[in-house]
């Protein structure tokens, strides 16, 4: 964001994509104040001992469940980025309702927090499993996105606007698969596949970063943003970190899906196109004057891992998996 001196804070902060984003915001002029809202008193120590003594940094312990604990945290707060959830596929499966409490009561408390806070802008992250959705994590995800483009209806005229993010998988990030390959090494034990046809989006954590910052600078409110991303093949990614290593075929978990998607057919047909991104004009009457610097889709478009354009090598997986984290803490 251009606009310096303002106050941000971020939910999830201690997760993957949160800590890169603290850490990217402390080397700018552009926030006077950066509070870190997250539930696990333990990652937050972590993090403080990391980062060190910054005055902008606040601290935070709460729980996006508790609207009370939202509406003490977004005081004299200019700028939400929402990136708490709860994020396994296959943990959704099993403990439903939990995820139903954080991913779709939990956003609806940031959107009411945000707006009686008058916080300017609120950006909600969210992933290429809430396009189409097939599992109950992803299911959660599209309503969270739903609830947050609608609250521009009570945050409009003069108050607060929000705005989505929708990528796919990063390296390395905590829960990917990279990380679970090396540990099954380590350990002796074959990679655990659960179908060879399998592709997936990818992108680093610091291209995550770049692209929300740069959201945050283009939002005008109830837009729902989508890089242009690569996509990567599972039997491509082994082949990368050890092609001769033996490959345990293990079936499709509840919930997964063979190829992710970004932009559904329907979705397609609000979808403007830029140079590196997409985006996805809300049906609400925002008036797609505002994206004249787009270019509507062809008809039938759909992006999703297996039809895109941009595949990674094996010596680009290579490179992503070796890149050192510009951001680490």
């Amino acid at each position: 964001m251009k606009k310096s001196g303002q106050s941000i804070l971020i939910t999830g902060a201690t997760g993957s994509f949160g800590k890169a984003f603290v850490s990217s915001c402390l080397l700018s002029d552009n926030y006077k104040k950066i509070v870190i809202f997250s539930r696990d008193e333990l990652k937050q120590y972590e993090m403080k001992q990391s980062l060190g003594d910054d005055e902008r940094l606040r601290w935070f312990i709460g729980d996006i469940r508790e609207e009370s604990r939202l509406r003490r945290a977004f005081q004299d707060i200019d700028v939400v980025v929402h990136a708490a959830a709860l994020k396994q596929v296959e943990t959704a499966e099993y403990n439903p309702f939990e995820f139903v409490k954080t991913n779709v009561f939990g956003s609806q408390n940031v959107i009411e927090a945000a707006i009686d806070a008058k916080v300017s802008k609120v950006i909600a992250l969210s992933t290429d499993k809430a396009s189409s959705p097939i599992n109950l994590y992803g299911a959660t995800k599209l309503t969270s996105d739903k609830l947050f483009i609608s609250g521009n209806h009570y945050g409009r005229p003069k108050g607060t606007i929000f705005s989505v993010v929708r990528y796919g998988n990063v390296v390395n990030s905590r829960g990917s698969v990279v990380p679970l390959f090396h540990k099954q090494m380590a350990k002796g034990q074959p990679f655990t596949i659960t179908d060879e046809r399998m592709t997936r989006f990818w992108l680093s954590l610091e291209y995550a970063v770049k692209f929300v910052e740069n959201a945050l600078d283009r939002m005008i409110g109830g837009e729902l943003f989508v890089p242009k991303i690569p996509s990567m093949k599972i039997v491509d990614l082994i082949s990368s970190i050890n092609p001769t290593w033996p490959v345990k075929a293990i079936g499709i978990r509840p919930g997964e899906k063979l190829h992710e998607e970004m932009i559904s057919l329907d979705e397609g047909r609000r979808a403007i196109e830029f140079e590196d991104y997409f985006v996805i004009v809300p049906s609400t009457k925002v008036g797609l004057s505002a994206f004249k610097d787009g270019s509507p889709v062809a008809d039938g478009f759909r992006f999703s891992s297996d039809n895109n354009k941009d595949w990674l090598t094996t010596e680009q997986i290579k490179k992503l998996i070796a890149q050192k984290n510009i951001y680490e803490i």
